[in-house]
């Protein structure tokens, strides 16, 4: 609805804010770390780069008001044409899942080996830099099983999700565009080859079953 989408572009508008700030206090670490007077000293092409990389991210949301495109897809099996009007809020809405890179920033913060001063010491002796890289190998050390099943079954709801949005205009039955039935595709293309009793019709839904399959 549009009160919906407008609460998503307030929330979209108080993210970017929140990401400019992070960016920025994170700069005065580097000038208070290494003595410096100038802030354009910490700003390198390539912090410049991510920077804004990281902002074109995180702006992408579905805009207020409904625009559609026509969306043409081959049906599977029967091979037949199929058009129908599809709402730009698709491809708008699946790349905001890119934003869950966020969740590795707060597990660096929050995390205690980057809070606790004792362990910041001991890394800046040894030259750790405490990333996010570093936490998740961390994790994967300690409990990775654990790390493992939450990452397989995010991905597997992420990915059935996206299924279900590729496939509710192109499906008439109604069988890959049901949550339940992509959950099912998803798991089958996970585990196995596949049983062939449900296939994708759009190379949206077809890109989403190769990429699951490759993980």
């Amino acid at each position: 609805s549009f009160a919906l989408k407008c609460l998503i572009s307030l929330s979209t508008l108080i993210l970017l804010g929140l990401i400019v700030m992070y960016h920025a206090r994170e700069i005065q670490l580097f000038m208070v770390d290494n003595g410096a007077d100038d802030w354009r000293i910490a700003m390198t092409y390539e912090r410049i780069f991510f920077i804004a990389l990281e902002l074109i991210v995180c702006a992408i949301h579905p805009i207020p008001g409904q625009y559609l495109f026509t969306w043409t897809a081959r049906l599977a099996f029967t091979y037949a044409a199929s058009v129908a009007d599809a709402d730009v809020d698709i491809i708008l809405s699946i790349p905001m899942f890119l934003r869950l890179y966020l969740i590795g920033r707060v597990m660096l913060l929050h995390s205690k080996l980057f809070t606790d001063a004792s362990s910041r010491s001991i890394g800046a002796l040894n030259k750790i830099n405490f990333n996010t890289r570093f936490v998740m190998k961390t994790l994967m050390t300690i409990c990775p099983g654990t790390v493992l099943l939450v990452f397989s079954i995010s991905s597997w709801i992420i990915a059935a999700w996206t299924v279900r949005v590729c496939e509710r205009y192109h499906d008439k039955q109604e069988v890959t565009s049901n949550f339940l039935g992509a959950m099912w595709l998803i798991s089958i293309t996970f585990l196995s080859i596949g049983y062939g009793d449900m296939v994708p019709h759009t190379y949206c839904g077809k890109g989403v079953c190769l990429l699951t399959g490759i993980m």
